[in-house]
């Protein structure tokens, strides 16, 4: 249901799982950059085991913390946004 108590229109819905598809992709890919980038080493040089089992689960706790950061962030500012700014009026001049 929309804020004015009607359904949505087919146009509404599509934005809305364009907007889910870019913030799972991009939160996707956020958070492989960052494992990438702290458990690299670990995955391409020949640690002991102590330090390369750190750096996995270290990676693996910050890309899943930036994965659901960027989720929320990029769905909340699309709803955000989704909404007007007077509600109720149908022109901007009015």
């Amino acid at each position: 249901m929309t804020t004015h108590g009607g359904r949505r229109g087919q146009a509404e819905r599509d934005a809305i799982t364009v907007e889910i598809g870019y913030a799972l992709c991009s939160a996707a890919f956020a958070a492989a950059v960052v494992y990438g980038a702290v458990a690299g080493p670990a995955l391409l040089f020949e640690l002991p085991g102590g330090p390369e089992r750190t750096l996995r689960v270290v990676g693996a706790g910050l890309a899943a913390v930036l994965f659901l950061a960027r989720m929320v962030s990029v769905l909340v500012r699309f709803r955000r946004s989704s909404q007007p700014s007077q509600p109720g009026r149908t022109k901007p001049d009015s």
